[in-house]
């Protein structure tokens, strides 16, 4: 039973992809993360054993700590957060709980490096319209809230990638781009392990209004709408991937949330 200091996996995977999501925090030991690598979506791995010289890095934040099975190691680490002011919760049963809920877990090997500060940094082409703002949302959400985004001309994406150590994606001859009939978001979330019923829905209508096929799904027309709206909008990239954020939350509740419910204006005009 959850008590205010633990969370419970069903709850945990109702924040996960939100904008409410807690910052999650894996600090199973090595052995126990060589036998399964992978994470839970948008945790990072930091060492237990040196908690006291990070917690001060999650000030201010709302943190679940993960460790194998939701005890000694977590219970700690929570606890030792708690003492430095940060708001933490242990994940109930920890990853091992997780697993056997059959939650969707992200191959740490398919994550890019990070930064100095912690940062998966990704570089793309400038003047993004659709998949170049679903793709930093789904990484945002699911892989690396605090993953930063160079837009630059679309001829210099590979040379900046290079100088810059940053992962290139949505443009020609790299891994993270449009495979066959699929775009770069339909990639990401098959690679990345996210292949749930509302991503794979997004996913779809991403791809109708990314490729032009709205006939693949009724609420492309809409998305595209969106989307050209915003880049019309906004001359500044990082100004509309922060507007975007928010288009691509509420279509990803529509999709987990809200596909069977409708809406009619009622009236209740006596009939003559």
């Amino acid at each position: 039973m959850s008590s205010y200091t633990s969370i419970s996996t069903e709850k945990l995977s109702r924040l996960i992809g939100t904008a409410n999501a807690p910052t999650l925090i894996d600090v199973r030991i090595d052995e126990d993360f060589a036998a399964d690598p992978r994470l839970i979506p948008g945790a990072m791995r930091r060492p237990h054993a040196e908690v006291q010289e990070w917690a001060s890095r999650l000030t201010g934040q709302s943190v679940v700590v993960v460790c194998q099975k939701g005890q000694k190691l977590s219970e700690g680490t929570a606890a030792w957060l708690r003492h430095a002011q940060v708001a933490a919760e242990v994940l109930e049963d920890g990853h091992v709980g997780w697993k056997e809920a059959e939650l969707p877990t992200v191959p740490a090997g398919k994550i890019p490096k990070r930064d100095g500060r912690g940062r998966t940094v990704w570089v793309t082409r400038s003047r993004p319209k659709i998949d170049r703002i679903a793709c930093p949302w789904l990484i945002r959400r699911f892989i690396d809230p605090a993953a930063v985004f160079l837009f630059v001309a679309s001829a210099e994406v590979q040379a900046v990638a290079e100088r810059f150590d940053a992962t290139p994606f949505d443009v020609e001859n790299v891994f993270w781009s449009h495979r066959g009939d699929l775009c770069t978001f339909d990639v990401m979330v098959e690679e990345f392990g996210l292949a749930t019923p509302p991503l794979q829905r997004l996913a779809t209508m991403v791809r109708a209004a990314d490729t032009g096929r709205l006939d693949l799904s009724p609420e492309a027309a809409g998305l595209l709408a969106a989307s050209l709206g915003l880049s019309r909008m906004y001359d500044d990239d990082l100004e509309q991937l922060s507007a975007g954020m928010l288009l691509y939350d509420a279509f990803f509740r529509w999709c987990r949330d809200a596909t069977k419910e409708t809406h009619n204006w009622p009236t209740n005009k006596a009939k003559p």
